[in-house]
Order: structure tokens, then C-alpha cells, then sequence
């Protein structure tokens, strides 16, 4: 099955990419087109909101099936919110629904990874620890990329390569390494080593064809790329702290 949440029409995307030529040119294959959106199965998690409250946001229930072989199909591209978009965007962010076809209201649970660069790094890792048990593998076309302004404005980037790796964490930790990009400014890439869902230490990745630097090529980042990298620094604006942030001799006796 080929499945897609897209933003916008799924059926349209289908039609103007040509996927539906891909049916029957394999017979034997039993090729299905699926839009998840229209299909409407899903399983929710909770993510944190702008003001990091929990929201409950609903995921495409065929990407949480444990009987599924979940195969990632993407590209190399820059991102105007994370940075870079490889692996780990494609499938986070492929996964939230919205309304189906002449559904009201109008819904769409993409908008709630949109609330902030850090709750945005976080909820992708948190979406990640849900769907990371079903994904078998993921292959980055690094044919033609994208720099500056993506991930829809951007200009393209020959870079003629092909990532491929059962290790979605793995795949994209190389990813960054080609586009010339500090692995410590993809956050949700950082958080999901951390939280050991993949393989984030590029020493213990082995990587079988041509060595990293003789395909690497720097990509230029997006312009509000410094904008972007602000999630790395300490907020602002502080809660107060309630609890066991008092020493105990600033209370008074009971």
C-alpha cells in the first residue's frame, strides 16, 4: 500500500505526481493507493500546546499497526522550523490527519506541532516513541535535493545520493552529516538518540558505500535559520517553581 496524510488533497497529489500509474504497471503487487485522511482510522497521543498544556492530537492508525511494515520514502531538504527534513519529518508529520473529504468542520492536527520551536522538537520525539516500533525501513532520494528556504520554497541541490537504513535515527544523523549541518541543531533528532530510538553516535553507524565526505555538500540553510536555533538557548520567560525548589530551612515549622 502506498498510504499519505497529505496536508491538503491526497487524491490530487496522487493525480499530479502520477501514482496512480504505479498500479498497473505491477499487477503482482496488488499496488493500493490510500488516503489516510479519507480513511479516518486512528489512535491519539497527547502533545504539549503553546502554553504546554496536553492536547490530544490523532495519528493515522494504519502507521500504528504492529503488523505493518512501514517503509519512509523521502528527500534532503532544509526546513523553515526544524532545520532539515529528512526521515523523522516525513513520518511525524505524515501522520496527523485532518478532516476527510467534505468533512465540517474543518479540522487539521498538523497545526498543533506548529506551536512553538520547542514544543515543536519535542512533540516530533514524542511521536516518534509512538511510531518507531512499527517503522522497517526508510530510504532518503537524495537525487535532488532542497537548500535555502525550504521544505517548499527552497532551490534544488544535486546531490545524486541515496540513504537507506532500518534505523530511521541512523539514516538522518548521515543525512545531516551530507548537507553539511551541525547534528546538534536538529533537536528532534538529538532527543530521539537520547531517548534511545535510534542511533544518533555517528562513530557507531556503519556506513557501507562511498565515505561521508566524498558526497558531502553543504547545503545553505534557510534564512530564519538563526531564528530557528533559538530553541537551543534558555527561555525567557520562567514559571515560578512551587515544591521542593525552596530549601526546607525557608519553611516555617509545623
Amino acid at each position: 500500500m502506498i498510504a499519505e496524510s497529505s496536508a491538503g488533497e491526497t487524491w490530487q497529489a496522487y493525480e499530479n505526481f502520477k501514482y496512480a500509474r504505479v498500479v498497473p504497471e505491477y499487477p503482482k503487487q496488488q499496488v493500493k493507493l490510500v488516503d489516510l485522511n479519507e480513511e479516518a482510522r486512528f489512535e491519539r497521543i497527547a502533545l504539549l500546546d503553546a502554553d504546554l498544556h496536553p492536547v490530544p492530537v490523532r495519528l493515522a492508525a494504519r502507521l500504528l499497526d504492529p503488523e505493518a511494515f512501514v517503509i519512509c520514502s523521502c528527500m534532503l531538504k532544509t526546513h523553515n522550523t526544524v532545520i532539515a527534513s529528512m526521515s523523522i519529518k516525513n513520518m511525524v508529520l505524515g501522520a496527523p490527519l485532518h478532516q476527510a473529504p467534505n468533512e465540517t468542520p474543518r479540522w487539521n492536527e498538523k497545526r498543533k506541532y506548529h506551536v512553538g520551536l520547542r514544543q515543536t522538537h519535542y512533540n516530533m520525539a514524542l511521536t516518534v516513541q509512538k511510531m518507531q516500533p512499527n517503522w522497517g525501513a526508510t530510504l532518503i532520494d537524495g537525487f535532488e535535493g532542497m537548500e535555502g528556504n525550504g521544505p517548499n520554497s527552497g532551490t534544488p541541490v544535486a546531490s545524486r545520493i541515496a540513504i537507506a537504513s532500518p534505523d530511521y535515527i541512523a539514516a538522518d544523523r548521515v543525512g545531516a552529516e551530507v548537507m553539511g549541518l551541525d547534528p546538534e541543531w536538529l533537536g528532534y533528532l538529538k532527543y530521539c538518540g537520547q531517548l534511545g530510538l535510534g542511533q544518533y553516535d555517528l562513530t557507531k553507524i556503519d556506513v557501507v558505500g562511498a565515505p561521508i565526505a566524498s558526497v558531502q555538500r553543504p547545503y545553505q540553510m534557510h534564512q530564519d535559520v538563526q531564528r530557528e536555533l533559538m530553541w537551543q538557548g534558555p527561555m525567557t520567560e520562567l514559571p515560578f517553581n512551587l515544591g521542593w525548589t525552596t530549601p526546607l530551612s525557608e519553611y516555617p515549622p509545623a
